[in-house]
């Protein structure tokens, strides 16, 4: 029997001990998109917020299951919860819907038939986002535009030069504009979504980059010449203004002795404090439009 296991439900929602992970923010889990078709007899689901990344998990869910095989599925009311049960319906899927702790949890039988599931998964697979001219997939972050905050660091950075990293690198945006100087020696790109990871190792064709799927709070010391980043400050849809901090700790231990961190973040977000105490100097280089550019030496 092959139980999988989609997301990190919250404690309300107890998966089964035995089940396989599988998700795209769990570096070394599994890849749902790789289970075959009616290999899985029960797939639990802690549903994406995001309705196309839904319903893509969704029919990747499906597809796995046998037939007579249990779907599991939870969401937050607000972030999608309300709609499974018709969105399973739209695929042939008739689903029980219940309340839960301020979600709802639909429980189904995989049905002998099922529709729709090809154009979900094409829908919510990569895509050359038109417009964009990059690779990219929904889900990541502002996965089919350029992040106005992106937008702003990628207007002041300096030509860069020496070894680098751009810590949650998402589809690789900024490791593009960094690149642009020949400089550059090398560039590591870490994000915590293998989506965004394997769209940016698409769409940043240069033999000094090289991306990682991993957690940027967790890669230990180095000796680097420069660090970029727009940190993230949500987790799992609630802002965490932690998330940003451990990302700056983070950039001053991967930094040698004059390295530089460039770093733009939501004007509101209070991560002064810890620039101030990493690093030997901290300048504000620019804030406008609800974001602010600093960058700081070690």
């Amino acid at each position: 029997m092959k139980r999988l296991l989609y997301g990190r439900p919250p404690a309300v929602f107890d998966p089964p001990a035995d089940a396989v992970q599988t998700s795209p923010l769990i570096p070394g889990s599994a890849r749902l998109e790789d289970v075959a078709e009616g290999e899985a007899d029960a797939v639990t689901i802690y549903g994406p917020p995001g309705a196309i990344e839904r319903r893509y998990t969704l029919a990747l869910a499906l597809r796995a299951l046998k037939p007579g095989g249990r779907l599991d599925v939870m969401a937050p009311k607000d972030k999608g919860g309300a709609r499974l049960k018709k969105e399973l319906l739209g695929f042939g899927v008739e689903a029980e819907d219940t309340p839960k702790a301020h979600h709802r949890r639909c429980v189904a039988v995989r049905p002998a038939t099922v529709h729709g599931l090809d154009e979900a998964i094409v829908e919510g697979g990569p895509r050359l986002v038109e417009g964009l001219d990059a690779w990219s997939q929904p889900g990541v972050f502002a996965w089919d535009r350029i992040d106005p905050g992106t937008a702003l660091l990628a207007e002041h950075l300096p030509p860069l030069k020496g070894r680098g990293a751009d810590l949650g690198c998402g589809y690789g945006a900024l490791s593009l504009v960094a690149l642009r100087s020949p400089h550059v020696t090398a560039l590591r790109g870490v994000d915590l979504d293998r989506r965004a990871v394997e769209a940016a190792r698409r769409n940043v064709e240069d033999t000094r980059a090289a991306f990682d799927w991993a957690d940027a709070r967790a890669l230990g010391d180095a000796d680097l010449d420069f660090v970029l980043m727009n940190p993230p400050f949500h987790d799992g849809g609630q802002e965490d203004r932690r998330l940003g901090q451990a990302f700056v700790r983070a950039a001053a231990a991967l930094l040698g002795k004059g390295g530089t961190l460039w770093l733009v973040a939501n004007r509101h977000l209070p991560y002064e404090a810890d620039l101030d105490a990493a690093f030997r100097r901290v300048r504000l280089v620019e804030e406008v439009g609800g974001y602010k550019v600093y960058e700081a030496t070690k």
